[in-house]
């Protein structure tokens, strides 16, 4: 099968169901006093790569995943909502993310599926069956091509604002709109060799602040204290490298030509698809819906990229509703 002539003669408009999402789906400024009565941080070690995480609450797991510039703390707001329904939530930082290790090598997407799965296994997550695990945007290639590769692992996957190298269509040739191009410009610049380390490193601060107010609809979700902790981790030796590895990697021939492989069986689990107005829109739906058997999802209106942060009350309630206790 061709993926990509496949892809482009489906229809090009597809159903999909709106959520409105307004302010009364944020939540207060992240509180790390009550956060850490619940939640600790830990680590485990997968074939000499040390990963962190961040776990609490009890019951059936269910594994959250970042997306980058960010870390596990990209879902701060929405896993005491998981964990009051009764889940045992670990947030983990993928390597080269967050405060996990940063390894020189190893950012395409078989070798961190593999890893993922060592991961589940350690923390014997599947020891009662297949596990719930969600992605947003970069996270969304991870457990797409976990899932892929680890079915049996995998009971019910979400995925939130992302596209999928490779099977999501690409923008029209030309010059991008002034809309797509703050959306898009960095998938370009980032594949590039050197250059984004000599610009990036050292102004990890002016980088996010413009990411965070461009491509949020609520950017006082992200607080002076949440951007500094944004820059640690993305400041810290190695990082730039390693988000840029991930990126070069699976933006590439090689990494497109696997995920394309990937899509020639479709998944057979659940899958909840979940598009921003201001990001992917309903692009990510019809993206699963070409490579899942059992897709259902929506599109967040009034909201942007930044899911986790700017609904985290809209996101937990999608993912209780499709996930349950």
């Amino acid at each position: 099968m061709n993926i990509a002539t496949t892809f482009e003669e489906r229809p090009t408009t597809m159903t999909h169901d709106i959520v409105q999402t307004s302010a009364a789906d944020t939540l207060p400024p992240f509180d790390p006093a009550t956060f850490w009565t619940q939640f600790h941080h830990d680590t485990v070690v997968i074939k000499g790569v040390r990963l962190h995480f961040v776990e609490g609450g009890s019951g059936t797991p269910i594994l959250l995943l970042p997306g980058w510039p960010q870390s596990w703390y990209a879902w701060r707001y929405v896993m005491p909502l998981l964990a009051k329904a009764g889940r045992r939530v670990i947030a983990l930082d993928p390597r080269g993310m967050g405060d996990s290790d940063r390894p020189a090598s190893g950012y395409e997407m078989r070798t961190v599926a593999a890893e993922l799965h060592d991961f589940v296994e350690a923390l014997k997550l599947t020891a009662n069956g297949p596990v719930d695990i969600v992605g947003h945007d970069l996270g969304t290639w991870i457990v797409y091509a976990y899932a892929a590769e680890w079915p049996g692992d995998v009971k019910r996957l979400a995925v939130f604002d992302a596209a999928l190298p490779g099977i999501t269509p690409p923008p029209p040739a030309g010059i991008p709109s002034a809309e797509a191009n703050v959306k898009t410009w960095h998938l370009a610049f980032n594949r590039l060799d050197d250059l984004p380390e000599i610009l990036l490193q050292g102004r990890e601060r002016e980088l996010l602040t413009w990411l965070f107010r461009a491509k949020s609809t609520r950017p006082w979700t992200i607080t002076p204290a949440d951007l500094g902790e944004y820059v640690r981790v993305n400041a810290a030796p190695g990082a730039t490298r390693a988000a840029l590895s991930y990126q070069r990697h699976n933006l590439g021939p090689e990494g497109i030509a696997h995920t394309r492989a990937r899509a020639e069986r479709k998944l057979a689990m659940p899958v909840l698809a979940v598009g921003a107005e201001s990001g992917v829109g309903a692009m990510l739906l019809d993206t699963m819906r070409f490579v899942a058997a059992d897709v259902r999802g929506s599109v967040f209106a009034g909201c942007g990229h930044y899911m986790p942060e700017e609904a985290p009350r809209a996101v937990a309630e999608q993912i209780i509703r499709f996930m349950g206790k």
